[in-house]
């Protein structure tokens, strides 16, 4: 899935990126609040962080922009203050949660959960399709009994096939949700890793649960057809 983060600190930028990469995300960040509102304009995330006090534009101004913009994109804020009067304000803008500085990375991670899991309407971590089995704490992978053994980006694009099971995802909107503004690679990425998910998660079973749609994309369904 993937996150921009928007937080002026250089050195607590860069933490946070590399901890939500290890968790499996993949991540643009940047440093400035005018910054955040260009990028979230031609960007399609599944989750932003927010600094609140931030240079050019604060927190609150990117939110606003993202609102009025009618995106419904999960937001947490993070903040020094711990006021009650700035964290109702912070919630009343229009932000999904509020974490307030210092902070753990395994809160900051479980809260990005929670907020993905309301985003696609699930009330677990733990994703489903037929006997397959992902589990987004744990980061565990299974098909009946047997334990998967999946890349970061393999386990990347799993989830987000996964999170939009049944629905007929095109090559780039793959593309634009795990693969971030430094991927330099080839043009035919999402197809490598569809292929190297297929031999993983579908060789070896009657019943194929990753399909290509002709023309449109690739679909995570239980049902073959179409």
């Amino acid at each position: 899935m993937r996150i921009l983060l928007a937080e002026d600190e250089a050195d607590l930028n860069h933490i946070i990126s590399q901890k939500l990469v290890s968790d499996g995300y993949s991540v643009d960040s940047c440093f400035d609040g005018r910054e955040a509102i260009d990028i979230l304009s031609y960007t399609e995330y599944d989750a932003v962080i927010l600094d609140i006090m931030m240079p050019k534009a604060d927190g609150f101004e990117v939110l606003k922009s993202l609102r009025n913009a009618g995106k419904t994109t999960p937001v947490l804020f993070l903040t020094a203050k711990d006021s009650i009067s700035d964290r109702v304000k912070g919630l009343d803008s229009g932000a999904n949660d509020y974490l307030v500085k210092p902070f753990s990375f395994e809160e900051l991670s479980a809260r990005l959960r929670a907020m993905m899991r309301s985003s696609f309407h699930h009330t677990d971590n733990v994703l489903s399709a037929a006997d397959l089995i992902l589990d987004t704490a744990s980061h565990a992978v299974r098909r009946g009994d047997r334990e998967i053994s999946l890349s970061a980006k393999e386990y990347e694009l799993l989830q987000y096939l996964m999170y939009n099971k049944g629905i007929v995802l095109s090559r780039e909107k793959i593309e634009n949700h795990i693969w971030n503004f430094d991927y330099e690679g080839g043009t035919n990425v999402v197809d490598v890793y569809i292929s190297y998910l297929r031999k993983k998660i579908d060789t070896g079973y009657d019943k194929k649960l990753i399909h290509t749609i002709r023309g449109k994309g690739y679909v995570l369904r239980e049902a073959k057809d179409i």
